[in-house]
């Protein structure tokens, strides 16, 4: 009796394994897919939660100089001018890849909190600029954002979506503001001609640091300069490891593109 009531037990164990792993293969595509869909991010690297981090020290670059003096050296005789963040904008354009691409959404994540300075010599070579992005401030697929851009970044992405991206594009493991509060571009002297400058760039992102070249289109005039440009960056140049998901089915693209436009009044 002992036996039999064991085995009865044993073949009704059996029985809900077999329901079980029948439910989970009927569940496992649209779980995927919804949850691909759900946690696809510009700069992830993980889907778990971090582990929580001790308190760290305020960063040097929050301290090493005062409020609203230039970190780069401005050479004697240049004009200098102020950036104006209601006229500027820096947007950065995030693609989705994989086999499950579809599912997910391309980002575009933008600042509108630019801060820094240019300055303007006899010549390029005396002339450059230094803005700081403070990582904190970035903004994920705001819809006029979204529609300035058009094409595949067009349409609205929910606002769960939009507040999943952001946490998960500053845990300790990707931007971490808190460690690294700005994204910095300095330039210590343009590259050829007025007509077609090239501003050569050291570009920080989470610390680690750059030299890229960056052909511009460069506006100006007593009172201001403008400059334009863009440029394609990848994430793994900086430390961060693209996000992926269901062995790779969904991923974000390594490449990203740098749009901007900075606006800086005369001081």
């Amino acid at each position: 009796m002992v036996a039999q009531r064991a085995g009865r037990a044993a073949a009704a164990r059996a029985c809900r394994c077999l329901e079980t792993g029948s439910s989970l293969r009927r569940l496992t595509v649209p779980v995927v897919v919804l949850a691909c869909a759900a946690l696809a991010t510009a700069c992830s690297t993980r889907r778990a939660e971090p582990v929580p981090l001790p308190p760290k020290p305020i960063p040097e670059i929050s301290t090493a100089q005062p409020a609203g003096t230039p970190r780069t050296a401005v050479p004697g005789g240049a004009r200098t001018f102020e950036v104006d963040p209601a006229k500027s904008s820096v947007t950065i354009l995030v693609n989705r890849a994989g086999p499950l691409a579809k599912f997910a959404h391309n980002h575009v994540v933008s600042s509108g909190q630019e801060t820094g300075f240019a300055w303007v010599g006899a010549d390029p070579a005396s002339s450059g600029f230094e803005i700081r992005v403070p990582v904190a401030s970035m903004v994920v697929d705001d819809p006029a954002a979204r529609a300035a851009v058009g094409g595949e970044f067009a349409g609205d992405v929910p606002d769960s979506a939009r507040e999943g991206t952001y946490r998960n594009m500053t845990r300790p493991e990707v931007l971490d503001p808190a460690e690294f509060p700005e994204v910095t571009a300095r330039c210590d002297g343009i590259i050829g001609t007025w007509d077609r400058p090239v501003a050569a760039v050291d570009l920080t992102i989470r610390g680690v640091t750059r030299r890229v070249d960056i052909p511009i289109e460069l506006e100006r005039t007593a009172d201001s300069v403008v400059a334009r440009g863009s440029l394609r960056l990848r994430q793994t140049d900086f430390g961060i490891t693209p996000f992926s998901a269901a062995g790779g089915a969904i991923q974000v693209g390594d490449e990203l593109e740098l749009r901007f436009e900075v606006a800086a009044v005369a001081r």
